[in-house]
Order: C-alpha cells, then sequence, then structure tokens
C-alpha cells in the first residue's frame, strides 16, 4: 500500500488486460505492501494474481511509474484500472464476505472520501503501521476461521445447560410443585383468570399446556437430555432451540425462584448459540457484543450507582463477607491488608471498563481482554459460589480466539475430531438473510437498553419494539453489584412445639452453625438459599414468598424440607415457627483455630412465631 491523492482513480488503460484473471499490483520494495498482499492471497485464493510492479510495469506503459509508487492498482481482465482505496476494496470484493467493502465504497455517500484519506495517510507511514500490524496480528497472520471455535463453544455451552436443567431439577418440587412454596398450577390459573389469548406472548412457556408436577420434571429431564445432545453435537441446531424453548418455560415458571440475571444471561447467550449454529460470523460478533456488555455494564452500575465504597476502592473489603454465598476461599480474602483490596478493586474495574473495548480490536488485543476477563472471573469463582455464572463468562472468552490460537493449546487428537465435525459450509442466502435480521435486533434493542440504564430516554419507537420482544429474552441489561451491602444480615428460622425450646433449621450452604465452613455448590444454584440472602435485605411483609415458606415447614412438607440440610422435626411437624435476624461477621483467626467461621450476634426477630391456625402471626 503506497500513497496515493486523493482523487477517484478508476480509469480505462490503453495496455494489456489482466488476463483471466484480475491483477494487483503493488510495491514489492514495500514491507507493508507485501504483508499486505500476503494477507489478501489467503483471502483471495487464486481468484486474483498478485504481482510487484519491478516485475509487470513493462507491460503497462500508459500507467507511470509514480502511480505504481503512490498506491496498488487493480487492473481488471476488461483492462479497467482502479487505485489506493477502491482497488483494495476490489481486491477484497473477490473473498468470501468481504465484498460489502466495495458496496459501501460506491453506495455510501462520504465513505469513499473518507477511504482514499485514511489510504493516503497510511501510506504517508508505512513503516509505522507494518511494525504496528506484525505486533497486532504476528509477522504471518491467517485469515481467522471460527469453525472449530464455534463448534467447541456449542459443545462446552451444552455442559452450561446441563448444569443449569439439572441444578433446578432437583430442587423444582420444592420450589414451584403442587406442594412446592410456589405452586406453578397456582401462577397459571391466576394469569389465565386476567388475560386471554394474549398471555401466550407476555408469558411464553410450555406450561400452559400442563404445569402438573410431571410437567415440571419433564421440562427439567428433557432439557437435561437434550444438553447432552448438544455436548455430542447431535442435532444441534433442534437441541439449541428446544432448550431455549424450555428454559424459557423454566424462567418464567420458576417465579421469583428464578429472577437472577445469570438465568437471562443464559437465555440470551442460548438465543445467540442457535443463531451461531446457522451462521458463524454474525454469531461469533454478537457472542462477543454480548460480553461487552456484560463486563461493562458490570462496570457502570457500580460507578453510576454512586457507592462511595466503589469511588474509594473499598468495596471488595466488605464483598468477601457480605456476597451471598461465599466459599472457604472468601474467608483468607477477607484477611487481606487494604492496599491489596483496594489495588485488586482497581484491577477489577480496569477489566470491566477498559480490556471490554479490544473486544472489538485485532486479535492479539483481542486475546489481552480475554485473559484479563478469565483471571477477574477465576478470583471470582474461587471466592464465591455464582454457580455456572462464571463458568459461563468465561466460555464467552472462547469467541475472542480463532481456531489458529486454540489449535496451539488443544490436544491435536481432540482438534482432528472437532474437525471432523465442523461444518464448513457456507449458510444459504435465506438463512443468512434472517440471522443477520435476527443480529441487529439484538443489537438495536441492547442498545436502547443501555441506553435507558445510562439514564437516557430513547424514542418512543425503540422503546415500543425492545418492549415487544422483551418476553423472549433475547437481550437483557446487566450490572451486578450496583451498590455494596456492608453488613452480612442472616435469617435463621426455628421451629418449637411449646414455644419455649426451639430448635433451628439448617440450610444447605448459606451460613447458619458457625462451626461449620462455607461449602462449595458450583455450577450447582441451591435458589431458596440465594432468596434468603435477598429477603434479609427487605421487610418480611414484602417478601411474599416467605410466608408461604413457613406454611410448608409447618406442615413439613417433604418436597420443602428436601431443599434443607437439617429439619429438626423429622417424625412430625413443628407446632410453631419463627424467624430470627442476625449479624454475621467472619470469625478472626484465634476463634477459626479453635474450629469456628462465624461469630453472630441476635440483632430482632424477623418474623414473630406463627402457627398454622393463626391468619398472622402468632403471639
Amino acid at each position: 500500500m503506497e500513497e496515493v491523492s486523493g482523487k477517484q482513480s478508476a480509469t480505462v488503460v490503453e495496455t494489456p488486460a489482466a488476463g483471466p484473471r484480475p491483477l494487483l499490483v503493488y510495491d514489492g520494495d514495500c514491507g507493508f505492501c507485501g504483508y499486505s498482499v500476503r494477507y489478501w492471497k489467503k483471502l483471495t485464493g487464486d481468484r486474483v494474481d498478485y504481482r510487484p510492479y519491478q516485475d509487470v510495469a513493462a507491460r503497462y506503459p500508459a500507467i507511470p511509474i509514480a502511480d505504481f509508487q503512490r498506491a496498488v492498482q487493480f487492473i481488471s481482465p476488461d483492462g479497467h484500472r482502479a487505485s489506493a482505496a477502491e482497488a483494495s476494496f476490489l481486491t477484497l470484493s473477490h473473498a468470501r464476505g468481504k465484498g460489502f467493502w466495495l458496496v459501501l465504497y460506491r453506495k455510501l455517500p462520504g465513505f469513499a472520501i473518507i477511504s482514499e484519506l485514511v489510504y493516503a495517510f497510511i501510506a504517508a507511514h508505512r513503516p509505522a503501521f507494518h511494525r504496528v500490524s506484525v505486533l497486532l496480528w504476528g509477522r504471518n497472520p491467517d485469515p481467522p476461521h471460527y469453525d472449530l471455535v464455534s463448534l467447541l463453544f456449542l459443545r462446552l455451552f451444552g455442559l452450561i445447560y446441563l448444569s443449569a436443567f439439572i441444578s433446578f431439577g432437583v430442587q423444582a418440587q420444592g420450589l414451584i410443585g403442587g406442594r412446592g412454596i410456589l405452586p406453578l398450577a397456582d401462577l397459571v390459573d391466576a394469569v389465565a383468570s386476567h388475560y386471554g389469548p394474549e398471555r401466550f406472548f407476555l408469558i411464553p412457556m410450555v406450561f400452559w399446556l400442563d404445569a402438573s408436577d410431571f410437567a415440571i420434571q419433564a421440562v427439567c429431564w428433557a432439557g437435561a437430555g437434550l444438553s447432552i445432545l448438544l455436548v455430542f453435537n447431535l442435532l444441534p441446531r433442534l437441541s439449541l432451540f428446544l432448550l431455549y424453548v424450555l428454559y424459557l418455560s423454566l424462567f418464567y415458571g420458576g417465579q421469583t425462584f428464578m429472577n437472577f440475571q445469570w438465568d437471562t444471561f443464559l437465555l440470551e447467550t442460548g438465543f445467540i448459540a442457535l443463531l451461531l449454529s446457522f451462521a458463524t460470523t454474525p454469531g461469533i460478533w454478537l457472542l462477543r457484543w454480548l460480553l461487552f456488555r456484560f463486563m461493562f455494564m458490570s462496570g457502570v452500575v457500580k460507578l453510576a450507582s454512586g457507592d462511595p465504597n466503589w469511588w474509594n476502592l473499598s468495596a471488595l473489603s466488605y464483598h468477601f463477607l457480605t456476597q451471598p454465598l461465599p466459599t472457604s476461599v472468601a474467608w483468607y480474602a477477607a484477611q487481606l491488608p487494604p492496599s491489596v483490596v483496594k489495588f485488586a478493586n482497581g484491577g477489577m474495574f480496569f477489566i470491566e471498563l477498559v480490556l471490554p473495548f479490544l473486544i472489538f480490536l485485532p486479535r492479539r488485543l483481542r486475546q489481552i481482554a480475554a485473559f484479563g476477563i478469565l483471571l477477574l472471573e477465576s478470583c471470582i469463582l474461587v471466592t464465591g459460589n455464582y454457580n455456572w455464572f462464571n463458568l459461563q463468562t468465561m466460555l464467552l472468552c472462547l469467541p475472542l480466539f480463532d481456531d489458529a490460537a486454540i489449535q496451539k493449546v488443544l490436544p491435536q487428537g481432540v482438534v482432528r475430531l472437532l474437525r471432523v465435525r465442523a461444518e464448513n459450509k457456507i449458510p444459504r442466502r435465506p438463512v443468512t438473510i434472517l440471522v443477520s435480521t435476527l443480529a441487529l435486533l439484538i443489537v438495536f434493542c441492547s442498545l436502547v437498553d443501555m441506553d435507558a440504564r445510562f439514564g437516557g430516554s430513547p424514542p418512543a419507537v425503540a422503546q415500543a419494539i425492545d418492549r415487544f420482544v422483551e418476553p423472549l429474552h433475547i437481550t437483557s441489561p446487566y450490572g451486578l453489584f450496583a451498590v455494596m451491602t456492608t453488613t452480612r444480615h442472616e435469617i435463621v428460622i426455628e421451629g418449637s412445639n411449646d414455644g419455649v425450646e426451639w430448635r433451628e433449621y439448617e440450610f444447605r450452604y448459606k451460613p447458619g452453625n458457625i462451626a461449620r465452613a462455607p461449602r462449595w455448590n458450583i455450577p450447582h444454584q441451591p435458589r431458596l438459599d440465594w432468596q434468603m440472602w435477598f429477603a434479609a435485605l427487605d421487610e418480611p411483609g414484602r417478601v411474599y414468598w416467605f410466608s408461604r415458606f413457613l406454611m410448608r415447614l409447618l406442615q413439613n412438607e417433604s418436597t420443602v424440607t428436601a431443599l434443607l440440610e437439617k429439619n429438626p422435626f423429622p417424625e412430625k411437624p413443628p407446632l410453631y415457627v419463627r424467624a430470627l435476624f442476625y449479624d454475621y461477621t467472619y470469625a478472626n483467626s484465634d476463634e477459626k483455630a479453635d474450629g469456628l467461621w462465624w461469630q453472630r450476634q441476635l440483632l430482632a426477630t424477623y418474623f414473630p412465631p406463627a402457627h398454622l391456625k393463626s391468619t398472622g402471626p402468632f403471639h
């Protein structure tokens, strides 16, 4: 690529035609030109001939040597000549999927002028751009391919789906079964009594057909089975479609117990994975866009909230204690010096607010972003139990690499197996149009969501479109821990037969017994334990499911008590239950040496004693 004047350069030359193939003539003494041509050759294959002007200039006496030195020259078989940016785009138009650049050059007002100016600037600084190109892409870059990446992503994503369906399946009866805390059948009846046919789109779920306990289990275990099919690349497109439909059904049927960001995160990723199975390139870019939004918005909401603990970099000194379900490693992280915690907090902001922009840049910068995000997610994973959430975020880093990169780290046997399975077919035009349309819809709605999250007011038409597709959750706003909780309050539930002697119910994962170490549960999502953390942040009268939970304990409902670690009334239900409010802190080093992990102090009664015959709290 050489310097060029700003004039449009398509002409007809009175010289021999290029031959059966178009010819791109470049400066053989220019390192950047040779670098670009080597890359273009890999894109266009034998559809374009490439020659340095030092070898072929004599064949084209009508073209001044100065023109060859200023810019690349594209000579078509019919004798037409173009130079500079136009010549570059004409060359790329012979590469698969690159013809849109020439269309933009010829059809989009102003694009041609800007392109020629950019070309002229690059041509005037060729040595510098050669060094930058080698730094960002390597000395001999290959055009990126994502066939192996996409297939590996879909297989591993099948494991994420498998974790989600099994995790909910083992809890579903106690949460939304006929004798559970929030029976699904009650929801179906209540909505059907207030809405007509529009309910099928407002709340799209298969449970409109059947809301029985059998149907709930069938959806969970069918999802698990389809996930296994996806892992083994069997009927992947059908599996992905059904998995999305089934998980969307659980999302609505699960009510408050499925009201988490990772559930919408899984749905959006699942829908994009379906598009990826049809068209690789738009699928890869949509996954990158999703990762960008998720990471960037996670950082933005922390600062936008105005919470001083985020602004002064002290939030993590609370986080390790107050997060919903810490691991045992969190105790050690909480002992770190304040300076180290502040440094880690600053590093987190750098990863969430700066590195996401590298996602859209050349391959080596994308890889830097990937490694930074992987580091952050690994730290979160070892200190907190966030089910498959961190694993899914880490998986979204895979599309930041290409086939050439993953071939270097995967065993060759695995690479060969993936190559056998990889589909390297050009999607049919109608499929490409449909996928591209859905991709644009996702990007559009996500921009509307981001604008609203930033405090903007998107146009009414944009908001209407966003509301129309919102029930499908193909895009969602994200942002975690906008305000840092600085104290850890826990609800401890007790039962009694006489109102004097009380025995404590023990949960599987949330803090309770001060001598029990925090447990690992990744990739499982104990939804009742999580909701207990949220309930402690609110008034009991506003937590509508909590009294239903206590009622099931008074009934000794087996599907509900199965969600707990310990039922102190295994044979006969208690007459009374109550909930106490405690402040929990980590035990100090001496207490931990004695086998304690927590300290707790009673603050108040969260829910006064109640029994089945009362219409409210028992006094």
